[in-house]
């Protein structure tokens, strides 16, 4: 028999990329949604497997839905990939958040607990946990959490809910602390895919600025295609545990400006760029690089993309899009 996995937050951008990782190894990949007027499967369209899923319903935030589905599918994996994940919104949404990124995993893994208790488990967890740090040097697995914004809190509720349903129940439950991962698949409201969406913009003359906030930070930048093998890499060892998943370097927003200016052929970069205290946040988080030891020697994972294919693969895509946009 297939393997069945669950996948959750499908519409973003880690969920498709997993679900085409998994139905090449010949899962059933169930994704779940709301009960959206007109769901959006663009991103789905995007990798070619929007008719490869089994869409099914309920709601992060509503426990019998998850409760009922859990009890019906009982899946071999479960991998909560649903979240309220835009940092700047959090602070303006902190209950949504909370409601979403810390009960949602609660009410999925006492489903599991009570349905199907041999189902594994992967939480969706993030670097921005680690938040102020007072060094210059990497986050692992044992660097303090000190997160800067309610999404990191409520992220963090989430980490320490998965092992503690794991060392009180004997799930096997994981937590995959992913840093900043991208696509051309991105939500424009992330600084990454802004930058390229604006890029793009400005190459074909729909756009006369780059609006941004701050370009000091640094971020650990690696590509979602490459992050979800680690997630299904994590629920294939023989025990549970949790993963720091990153690149090991980092750079500033500034340089990701820079290489999309240079991708798109525009020179000057600094004339089309605008600071604007709108985009910055109330408390800021300046510098994310992993340590990602752990996941290379006991996962044997590595990223396969650079920090410039990346930002390269992101601006051709943008690019292309926009070219149509601007010709029709």
């Amino acid at each position: 028999m297939k393997k069945t996995a669950l996948i959750t937050g499908i519409l973003g951008q880690d969920g498709p990329y997993l679900a085409k990782f998994l139905i090449r190894r010949d899962y059933k990949v169930y994704g779940l949604i709301r009960r959206y007027s007109n769901p959006n499967f663009e991103n789905l369209d995007y990798l070619g497997i929007t008719s490869k899923v089994e869409y099914v319903e309920g709601d992060m935030t509503d426990e019998s839905s998850l409760l009922n589905l859990i009890r019906l599918l009982r899946p071999n994996e479960v991998y909560n990939l649903a979240a309220q994940s835009f940092v700047g919104s959090s602070f303006e949404q902190a209950k949504l958040t909370t409601e979403v990124n810390s009960l949602g995993p609660l009410y999925l893994l006492n489903a599991i607990k009570l349905f199907s208790p041999t189902t594994k488990f992967y939480q969706a967890s993030t670097s921005e946990m680690f938040g102020l740090q007072h060094t210059n040097g990497y986050q692992d697995e044992k660097t303090p959490f000190h997160p800067r914004s309610p999404y990191g809190v409520s992220k963090v509720y989430a980490y320490w809910i998965t092992v503690n349903f794991r060392e009180a129940y004997g799930l096997f439950a994981c937590n995959g602390i992913l840093f900043n991962h991208e696509s051309p698949i991105r939500g424009l409201q992330f600084v990454t895919r802004k930058i390229t969406d604006g890029v793009a913009k400005i190459k074909y003359g729909l756009a006369k600025e780059l609006r941004l906030g701050n370009l000091d930070a640094k971020r650990d930048w690696g590509f979602a295609g490459d992050y979800v093998e680690a997630m299904y890499l994590m629920l294939q060892q023989e025990n549970p545990d949790d993963y720091v998943v990153g690149t090991g370097e980092n750079h500033s927003v500034e340089e990701f400006v820079q290489l999309a200016f240079k991708y798109a052929d525009i020179k000057d970069w600094k004339k089309y760029i605008v600071i604007d205290p709108q985009f910055k946040r109330p408390s800021e988080v300046p510098n994310l690089k992993a340590n990602p030891k752990k996941a290379f020697e006991k996962l044997g994972w590595r990223p396969k993309i650079s920090f410039q294919e990346l930002v390269k693969m992101m601006v051709e895509a943008d690019l292309k899009r926009i070219k149509k946009t601007a010709e029709s």
